[in-house]
This record gives C-alpha cells, sequence and structure tokens, in this order.
C-alpha cells in the first residue's frame, strides 16, 4: 500500500476500486507529467449514492459527502492509470459541478469537500486550481461529478 493510500486510511477514507466508465470514454488518461481524470460521480459499487439537487433535496453537508466520494473514485482511477498514488507530484485542478436548486449558491462549500481532503492527504502538494460551479442537471441524477488534474513523476 502507498504512503498516500495508508494516509486515506487513516483518515477514514480507503481508496475504492476503480468505477467503471457508464460511456464512451476512459477513466483517466496520462498526457506527459500529467494525468486527467474523467468526471467521476458519487458511485459506490454501480449505485449514485447521493442524487438530487444540493439545496432542496439533499443538504449542502451531503453535498461535501459527495464530493468527498468523487474525489475518492477519481483517485481510484488515477491510481489505476498510474499504479501508485505516491507518483503524484502535486494536485494540479479539481473541477466541481454541483446539480443545484434555484437559489442555491454555496457550489464552493460543497467542492470543499474534495478540496480539504486534498490538503490533508497531499499536504501542501494538495493545494490545487478550482471551478465549483452549479448545474441543473447531471449524468444519473448525481448531486456532484468532480473531475481530478494530477501532475505525475516521469514516466
Amino acid at each position: 500500500m502507498s504512503t498516500i493510500e495508508q494516509r486515506l486510511v487513516e483518515l477514514g477514507h480507503p481508496l475504492p476500486a476503480p468505477a467503471a466508465p457508464i460511456a464512451s470514454y476512459v477513466p483517466a488518461l496520462r498526457t506527459g507529467n500529467l494525468v486527467l481524470c474523467s468526471g467521476q460521480l458519487p458511485i459506490i459499487g454501480k449505485e449514485v449514492v447521493f442524487q438530487g439537487k444540493v439545496g432542496h433535496d439533499i443538504h449542502e453537508e451531503h453535498g461535501q459527502h459527495a464530493a468527498r466520494l468523487c474525489l475518492m473514485n477519481a483517485l481510484a482511477a488515477i491510481k489505476a492509470e498510474l499504479g501508485n498514488l505516491d507518483y503524484v507530484r502535486r494536485v494540479v485542478r479539481v473541477e466541481g459541478y454541483v446539480q443545484s436548486a434555484p437559489g442555491f449558491s454555496k457550489q464552493p462549500v460543497v467542492i470543499n469537500g474534495a478540496s480539504d481532503l486534498l490538503v490533508q492527504v497531499f499536504g501542501d502538494k494538495g493545494k490545487h486550481t478550482r471551478i465549483a460551479v452549479g448545474v441543473s442537471e447531471l449524468p444519473l441524477n448525481a448531486a456532484v461529478e468532480l473531475a481530478l488534474w494530477v501532475e505525475v513523476d516521469p514516466a
């Protein structure tokens, strides 16, 4: 088990098996020293566990849990691409999409569920650029979708 995976376990977030794609794409792709992860949903097994609009169907705290679950699925996809999360030099970018009820504007608070965990796990290497936007719908009625970019050690 890698140092990063051990840290995740210590924080109560063991790495899941990578989620299977639900359409025609790859979960993660390496180009040079970057690995870009496709949008990940809050899926456990084959079930989307956080569904609906944040601010109406689910509370923002549950949205934060959904963002963390999306992050765990993103890290699992990156590990599948690299073989080991210890090859991550730094987290570059988080792209967070929150299925939002009309008038809900706390998307940054929701995506902090993922951002804060990245800093806990990776330390300063986990500080990143970010986008946190509200959208009217997401695939499979997911509450949150998250994409992750990381810089990795040279091949």
